[in-house]
């Protein structure tokens, strides 16, 4: 179970999502034109943009603070996307920062020429409580594009389900004050063992 809160020892900057031995379930949201037909036939449909940047996030919640518990225009939809986790791993290790980061870059030019060649990056953004408050860690995001969007689509993924009843029912609770109702249906999102050496140049 997930606690939607935050410790003191809980490190600025870790992936947590839920995932098993072989896979790692990350969220999107998208129109019901889109995201139905994907989570019937469990693959994205031929109207999924593979050519542009698409954004993954395993945290739960903090899709719920984007898609504003599946309430704003074209996020009404939302899907619990399971990937392979070779693709993430392997998406984590071409990534880069998202943004420049002085000490971890040599300099603005060589952060800029990384992100150009890079089909991944990486922006770490405030983790959300069951209200959608920030918390003080990070949770990640992780943008795909030219060959890591496609693999993600029509390689990487091996099931999509609709999660948008789970965002309603979670969202019903949290209004009804029954926050730790709301707390036990959250996905059991633990740490995730991602590559040190990838994280190393992500956080």
């Amino acid at each position: 179970m997930s606690t939607g809160t935050t410790t003191a020892r809980e490190p600025s900057c870790r992936i947590r999502a839920l995932h098993t031995a072989d896979t790692v379930t990350v969220y999107q949201a998208y129109a019901p034109s889109l995201g139905l037909p994907a989570a019937r036939d469990g693959r994205f449909p031929a109207a999924w943009k593979r050519d542009r940047m698409t954004w993954i996030k395993p945290s739960f919640l903090w899709m719920m603070y984007r898609c504003g518990w599946a309430t704003k225009a074209d996020q009404e939809t939302v899907l619990a996307v399971e990937i392979t986790r070779e693709g993430f791993d392997r998406a984590l290790d071409h990534a880069c920062l998202s943004h420049y980061v002085p000490g971890l870059h040599p300099d603005r030019a060589a952060w800029q020429r990384e992100l150009r060649r890079s089909p991944a990056r990486v922006q770490w953004d405030p983790e959300r409580d069951l209200r959608l408050k920030p918390l003080g860690h990070r949770s990640l995001q992780l943008g795909l594009s030219g060959e890591m969007s496609r693999a993600y689509a029509d390689e990487w993924t091996v099931a999509i389900r609709d999660v948008t009843p789970l965002a309603r029912k979670v969202h019903a609770l949290v209004r009804a004050g029954e926050g730790r109702a709301a707390r036990a249906l959250l996905p059991d999102e633990r740490p995730y063992p991602a590559p040190e050496a990838a994280l190393a140049r992500l956080r």
